[in-house]
């Protein structure tokens, strides 16, 4: 190992990566379909469903700007091996109690916020290693596989498995998943050790400011970049009324859509085929139509999606909308990432991460919490859908002319074949 990043190849270590990737989203996908099944058989009601929703996600609000500023001190590659092989341990110990027939809704949300924890770590630390795992010019390539692996194994695959376990057992779907969490952390663990990129000074433990300013330099660096500050305000936006709109989503393909467990499952699905499509088209449509073009349309796409949810009663059209929104999702995920590991240097990458990540999941908390109360309150599933439609026409007229600096932040790359 030279420290150097294959220029012409994405390499070994891109490949170790993704396969730990690979595992853990399947396992993750999997627990995101059985969860709410989990808690819909034990309390049957909105604001339980939203409680399990928001567990893993309230850590983000929490904890991301920290986790960023940690990100930023440790080994990135040794961090994320520790901490999957923790989530192992306590998903395993879930599944142990669903077996038993002692699972609550109390501890199945505390299981789902303390691996949400984690992952505040991981995927902070994960987007973090990526540019010093691949060369510049081929960030798009190895965010498009990651994200085409993410749409096959936590969506595509994960979704009628996930049902499908836990018509057969319930504890199956939580116990696989942490043998997944163990998987990949054994896999992060053989990446090397030393640094892969072009090595950053270390400063000594003494001379290290606290988190706070730590945390403080990250947030002023994502502030002072004119568009990571709008896709910053968008996701957050969009997120809050996603989430909101999906809290007890379970409960709308249920009672609205007239599926069973089998049935929801294969729906989530839907987005899922989209995904892998919109992943495997990303860099195309990018030089086809640029940067701020895709990222207008998503806006589109995102308002469209609540308003034919809330009219329709057909599983069909659900599907295809869900469909469309899932190609969206991943085109915009992978041109946001690419931007955000281009603009921002190595030794801020975690803490800037951390701040769009607060951003982006906080977001996704207030939003269940929202989502939850609202369909609780109002008795009805679609009343989310509605004002999550109308919040998100405001935003598409707020970021419009300022998704056009998008354009001179994404200068094409040469890309390349596959490896």
């Amino acid at each position: 190992m030279t420290g150097t990043v294959p220029a012409g190849r994405l390499g070994r270590d891109f490949h170790l990566l993704w396969a730990a990737s690979a595992v853990s989203n399947l396992g993750d996908g999997i627990t995101l379909v059985a969860a709410p099944l989990l808690v819909a058989s034990i309390a049957p009601d909105p604001a339980a469903v939203a409680a399990a929703a928001l567990a893993p996600q309230l850590p983000w609000l929490l904890f991301a700007l920290v986790s960023g500023a940690v990100v930023d001190r440790l080994d990135r590659r040794r961090l994320i091996a520790v901490v999957n092989a923790g989530r192992a341990a306590i998903l395993g110990a879930l599944a142990a109690a669903v077996l038993t027939g002692t699972a609550t809704v109390p501890l199945i949300c505390l299981a789902f916020f303390l691996t949400g924890v984690g992952e505040t770590l991981v995927d902070t630390a994960a987007g973090a290693l990526l540019p010093s795992v691949v060369s510049p010019e081929r960030l798009e390539q190895a965010n498009s596989r990651l994200s085409a692996t993410f749409v096959v194994g936590n969506q595509f695959l994960a979704k009628p498995l996930g049902a499908y376990l836990f018509v057969g057992a319930a504890a199956l779907p939580f116990g696989v998943d942490a043998a997944t969490f163990g998987l990949a952390a054994l896999l992060l663990a053989m990446l090397p050790r030393r640094p892969l990129g072009p090595a950053q000074p270390a400063l000594p433990a003494a001379a290290r400011r606290s988190l706070r300013a730590e945390i403080g330099e990250g947030l002023r660096s994502l502030w002072a970049t004119p568009v990571l500050r709008t896709l910053a305000a968008c996701i957050a936006v969009m997120n809050v009324a996603f989430c909101a709109a999906f809290a007890a989503f379970v409960l709308y393909a249920r009672d609205r859509l007239g599926l069973d467990e089998i049935g929801y499952g294969l729906l989530l699905t839907a987005s899922a085929v989209g995904g892998l499509a919109g992943s495997a088209l990303t860099t195309r449509l990018r030089s086809r139509f640029g940067t701020p073009a895709l990222l207008r349309a998503g806006l589109l796409v995102e308002v469209g999606l609540q308003v034919v949810l809330g009219t329709t009663r057909e599983p069909l059209v659900a599907g295809a909308a869900l469909a469309v929104w899932g190609a969206h999702a991943m085109v915009w995920g992978v041109l946001v990432v690419s931007l955000r590991q281009r603009l921002v240097p190595d030794r801020l990458r975690g803490r800037v991460n951390g701040a769009y990540a607060l951003a982006d999941l906080g977001g996704a908390a207030l939003g269940t919490v929202a989502g939850g109360l609202l369909a609780t309150a109002t008795g009805s599933v679609l009343t989310p859908l509605w004002l999550a439609a109308a919040l998100l026409a405001g935003l598409t007229a707020w970021a419009w002319p300022r998704l056009a600096d998008a354009a001179a932040a994404a200068p094409p790359g040469p890309g390349g074949p596959p490896s």
